[in-house]
């Protein structure tokens, strides 16, 4: 079993409006000397903006806004922007997050030069209402009953004033281009699921959508395993390129009869084809354990949302019971070891599904 270090708490909640009811589920990227965090910030009536600060080193604050760097600003976000990912694919930053609008749950995304000065564009995921996405998908016959399960509630939940949507959450880009093409997890839940070989963003069309619904079984990259994520999965940290792969920090999530509990788990994808998962931790890379992760906003939370690599340590920063940001580490080299022992050892056509 792999090690794992908990540093303890790194940013809690303040007196300051936009983030006295938690700050959580932050993202992360290191430029030169300096570690940059951009978190969710939740203020009263649970609006959610995003916080930024500066790290001089993984534990270390060096300056933090005592206002948000980012707020709502159309309606498709009004209630929230949330659990940002930040990557770096050639010169730009891409933050990608949950916008919220009371109603809707969808993953939107921005574009910036600097980290402080951003271009938002939209939501990019589908826009479908639940009948829309059983019709689509219907066809290839492999629609899980979770996708049921998870997701028809929001069609009972109808609202005259407002269309109701499948919530697909969690975007987190890789951070570069494979094959000169961009890639990105999203989740509906049950499932991560992926998109690839996209040139430009703009190809993200309603025809782009319909088609790959229409294949849906053939996107799903990682599905509930093991007992600790059986009730669902979603991304978690942009994926890191190894030697040995792409690792991929997600979270996992089980109910109990206290609720859900949500773990930071760990996989493997394949560098060429990241449709393809090559090995998976049969346990937790770690979960809720500590006073603070058990105790509230919501209890029950190790939720991981970015890294910072430096030589051999790997740290991963998340939100703890949806109330305060927490960091972990790991030796990547230790991780990578334990992940290659519990590989899948399958072999794949070339739509990277097992035909053993």
């Amino acid at each position: 079993m792999v090690y794992v270090k908990k540093l303890g708490i790194l940013l809690d909640k303040t007196n300051h409006e936009f983030e006295d009811h938690g700050v959580l589920n932050p993202a992360v990227i290191k430029e030169g000397n300096t570690i940059f965090l951009l978190y969710r910030a939740v203020a009263k009536g649970n609006v959610s903006t995003i916080g930024f600060c500066t790290l001089s080193a993984p534990m270390q604050i060096e300056s933090r806004s005592n206002t948000p760097l980012l707020v709502p600003e159309a309606d498709y976000e009004m209630q929230g922007i949330e659990d940002p990912r930040l990557v770096k694919i050639e010169d730009i930053f891409y933050l990608t997050y949950t916008a919220y609008n009371g109603t809707n749950a969808l993953g939107a995304f921005a574009t910036s030069l600097d980290l402080i000065h951003w271009n938002r564009h939209g939501i990019i995921v589908p826009q479908l209402t639940y009948d829309e996405f059983v019709h689509l998908t219907a066809d290839n016959g492999t629609l899980h009953e979770k996708y049921v399960r998870f997701n028809a509630y929001q069609k009972s939940h109808e609202k005259q004033d407002r269309k109701i949507l499948i919530w697909d959450k969690n975007v987190v880009f890789f951070p570069k281009k494979i094959n000169g093409k961009f890639c990105f997890l999203h989740r509906i839940k049950p499932d991560i699921q992926i998109v690839v070989a996209v040139e430009k963003l703009e190809q993200l069309t309603i025809a782009f959508w319909h088609t790959y619904f229409m294949q849906f079984d053939q996107y799903v990259v990682l599905s509930p395993k093991y007992d600790h994520e059986v009730s669902y999965i979603g991304s978690g940290c942009p994926p890191i390129e190894t030697k040995e792969g792409w690792l991929l920090i997600y979270h996992g999530v089980h109910d109990t009869v206290k609720g859900y509990v949500y773990s930071a788990c760990a996989a493997l994808l394949s560098l060429e084809n990241p449709a393809i998962e090559l090995a998976r931790l049969p346990y937790p890379l770690f979960y809720p354990e500590l006073e603070w992760e058990l105790k509230g906003e919501v209890n029950n939370v190790c939720f991981p949302t970015g890294t910072i690599l430096e030589e051999d340590t790997l740290y991963i920063y998340y939100g703890a019971a949806d109330e305060r940001i927490a960091v972990a580490s790991v030796s990547l080299h230790d991780l990578l070891e334990e992940l290659l022992l519990n590989s899948k050892n399958e072999v794949y056509d070339e739509l990277g599904k097992s035909i053993l």
